[in-house]
């Protein structure tokens, strides 16, 4: 396929603006898309008449704007909606092996799956086959294996209706291997802030940004992965609350913003500063950043309390709601200022003027995202964000909160129907109740796991709700020629990936309705559900007609798969086909099972904004050990796990403008000024001239671990200078996922640590190039 020229133009112009429309307008009218219909569709996206954006989770306003959707949201669309189709033919034409060189971009940019198929080693082709032949496939397979050896992975896109549905199905399976897209990027979240503050969540909602007046936003770039959050943002720093950013890279979005909406900002070219300061935090250096300003803050109220003026510290909401303040008092006096700057990559001056900032603010949201999850010591990023907020009372109050930005639309809300690995965050005796039988009590596996699983055997099937696990997991140059050795690797998608060409002894390929299109049942046109964000959860419906009438729903796919692997004993327990036929039912099912968070779940359903879930921190109940919010002391303060050296980088892995997740929609990373290519490792100017590198040349990535036998090398790389600190690099995922061991993850939480590599620069292209390689 012709591939686009490499160009590398610094970006100066604000997020939004007609940069965003341009693009909006690229991809609206390019090969094979929709483009009247894709009109129709955006019109409806994200309102509550209409569809809840496939994309990402952020929260629907109760009051839309005239367009409620992003730059990335539409793409998500426009991909969703594309006319083009793969199937058998499509096989006839292509081998899986010749499949296997194309880039990630190219096999997606295909067209929609349409038909069911099997994987014929023979011909090293997929060939169509009916639905009933492959869910008979399944049933032979599943039936005979132990139950441990098969794994149901999630991505974040599946509904609450299909999620619920189908860790129902493992169970009665009998495991709980349900690893999700959540344990490769926010699984600290769901451990530090439970440890913490009692819940597994964020506590603000979309209304808590119109009365903040102080905003703190760390490891997370709003322009691309959260577009929509830059509308409240904007009004946020229009109404003079003081906002700062903390972030390794120079985003744009966090920078300025000309809402596309303000047809004289579009006109005039006018844009609104987001951020009063941004702070290029060195890579895992957020525990050093977080203990300086929390040191800030303890010293500004003992000046308080010297001069008799009002304390700093929210005393009365310590003394009240906190446990083990004393001990963090004594490690913060305890802290050494030079090991701060040294470790965060900032100066002591600059610290202590945001937490200045930050003491006089009335109400603070404080913002993250995986650039504090997803590192060796991630859980601990999260618990010292949430003693600076417990330090001044910011939980439970409104116009303050934790907010942690989470990724593909409904990843939240599988959890919170039973998407778990973990049995102690799901209601077993209630199903056991509910359906008459006995769930299984073993700790399943998370992503970490399953990558173990079938590195080492133990795992034999791999059962995918949609997305591009192989892609996403670390370890990629061992994972994927495992992947090989499974017994059966089946996958519900919509479009084709490179994992779907990893193929097993027996490889399924089972295409489903997107999000967007009609799903009509026994009953009539079905609505499904997703929860956002900030917990609130929203119907959504599609009306577009589908891309072929062969495509089955994923409730129904789930339901199919259910009584075809289940003892017919097992499978009656559960009315699958009454569910098909009703998705309402569905939702009467988790409302039983779930009756605090879902109380009349159908008649709510359609609640503008969303119905808020119950969040105990929200009204300052602590569900934690000691019925209290939980002050923490970490043991380091550096994230990465592993120690500086000469020649050692800490490679952080980055997605680009024209990405989300593991799909590539082009190779335009408009903000950071690169076209043309993913090839790209970011550096400081600094180190670039340090190590003589020219611009044009090649470089290959070497991983740096102390304890890792394995040669893990990424060639073909070119460096670019890009504002970010010295001895910090950036490069795309998942290109760069080679390089990490899956035993680089967080403590306790088991993410794999994608945001601080340990590598080493070599001058030279000999090493290989990214499976599924991105153009040169």
């Amino acid at each position: 396929m012709s591939q686009p020229t490499p160009s590398f133009t610094p970006y100066k112009a604000p997020a939004g603006g007609w940069g965003s429309v341009r693009s909006l307008l690229r991809h609206g009218l390019g090969e094979g898309a929709r483009t009247a219909e894709g009109a129709r569709q955006l019109q409806r996206q994200n309102k509550v008449d209409g569809f809840a954006c496939v994309s990402c989770s952020w929260a629907k306003p109760a009051e839309p704007h005239p367009f409620e959707f992003c730059e990335n949201g539409a793409k998500a669309t426009l991909w969703e909606l594309d006319k083009r189709r793969v199937d058998a033919g499509f096989f006839e034409r292509h081998t899986v092996s010749e499949l296997l060189t194309w880039a990630d971009h190219d096999l997606e940019a295909q067209g929609r799956l349409v038909e069911p198929m099997r994987y014929d080693a023979s011909s090293d082709r997929y060939v169509g086959i009916s639905w009933e032949e492959a869910f008979a496939i399944a049933g032979r397979v599943l039936r005979d294996m132990a139950p441990e050896r098969a794994v149901f992975y999630a991505s974040g896109r599946a509904s609450l209706e299909t999620s619920y549905m189908y860790a129902l199905l493992a169970r009665l399976y009998g495991n709980n291997n349900l690893p999700d897209s959540s344990n490769m990027c926010h699984e600290s979240t769901s451990v530090g802030l439970p440890r913490s503050i009692g819940v597994p969540v964020g506590t603000v909602l979309l209304e808590d940004f119109d009365h903040c007046d102080c905003i703190l936003s760390f490891g997370q770039n709003v322009g691309v992965n959260s577009p929509r959050m830059l509308h409240p943002l904007q009004a946020a720093a229009r109404r003079g609350a003081d906002i700062f950013t903390f972030n390794p890279l120079y985003e744009r979005g966090w920078e300025r913003f000309t809402n596309p909406q303000e047809p004289l900002a579009m006109a005039t070219g006018t844009s609104t500063r987001i951020s009063n300061a941004y702070f290029p935090v060195r890579a895992g250096g957020d525990i050093a950043l977080l203990q300086g300003l929390a040191r800030a803050l303890l010293d500004l109220d003992d000046a308080a309390r010297a001069r008799g003026d009002a304390r700093v510290l929210d005393v009365e909401f310590i003394e009240t709601h906190t446990h083990g303040f004393d001990a963090f008092e004594a490690w913060l006096r305890a802290a050494d200022w030079q090991r701060i700057e040294t470790e965060s990559g900032l100066s002591r001056d600059d610290i202590e003027s945001v937490a200045a900032v930050y003491a006089q603010a009335k109400s603070t949201i404080l913002i993250y995202g995986m650039g504090l999850t997803q590192h060796r010591h991630g859980v601990d990023n999260v618990r010292m964000l949430c003693n600076l907020a417990l330090m001044r009372g910011n939980i439970g109050r409104p116009g303050a909160g934790i907010c942690p930005v989470r990724g593909h639309s409904n990843v939240q809300g599988q959890r919170t129907v039973g998407i778990s690995e973990k049995p102690e965050l799901v209601p077993l005796d209630r199903l056991s109740e509910q359906y008459g039988f006995e769930p299984p009590r073993e700790k399943g596996l998370d992503t970490v796991g399953t990558v173990e699983g079938i590195l080492d055997g133990s795992v034999e099937a791999f059962i995918g709700l949609g997305g591009n696990f192989s892609r996403a997991a670390p370890d990629t140059a061992r994972l994927e020629p495992a992947w090989r050795g499974l017994a059966l690797s089946l996958q519900v998608a919509t479009h084709l990936n490179r994992n779907h060409l990893l193929c097993a002894r027996e490889t399924l390929l089972l295409p489903c309705l997107g999000r967007i299109e009609e799903d009509v049942q026994a009953t009539g046109a079905q609505h499904v559900s997703i929860e956002d964000s900030t917990t609130c959860i929203h119907g959504s419906l599609g009306i577009s007609p589908p891309v072929a009438d062969t495509l089955r729903s994923e409730p129904a796919i789930v339901a199919a798969l259910a009584q075809a692997i289940l003892p017919p004993e097992r499978a009656a327990l559960v009315p699958w086909e009454q569910w098909v036929g009703d998705y309402a039912q569905v939702r009467g099912a988790i409302e039983a099972t779930y009756p605090d968070q879902f109380r009349d779940f159908n008649a709510r359903l359609h609640t503008p904004g969303g119905f808020p879930r119950p969040v105990a921190a929200r009204e300052r109940r602590w569900e934690t050990e000691s019925g209290k919010a939980e002050f923490h002391v970490p043991e380091v303060l550096c994230a990465t796990g592993f120690e500086d050296r000469a020649g050692r980088y800490r490679l952080i892995t980055v997605r680009s403008n024209d990405q989300f997740n593991t799909t590539v929609y082009g190779y335009r990373d408009r903000f950071r000024g690169i076209e043309g290519t993913r090839r790209v490792v970011l550096m400081h100017e600094d180190d670039i001239a340090a190590l003589g590198l020219d611009e044009g040349e090649h470089i290959t990535l070497v991983a740096d671990f102390d304890d890792d036998p394995e040669v893990r090398e990424v060639g073909g790389l070119r460096p670019i200078p890009y504002r970010i600190p010295r001895g910090c690099i950036a490069a795309y995922y998942p290109e760069c996922n080679p390089l990490i061991p899956v035993s680089h993850h967080a403590v306790d939480s088991h993410v794999p640590a994608g945001k601080s590599v340990p590598v080493r620069i070599r001058r030279g292209a000999g090493a290989p190039i990214p499976p599924g390689p991105a153009p040169e």
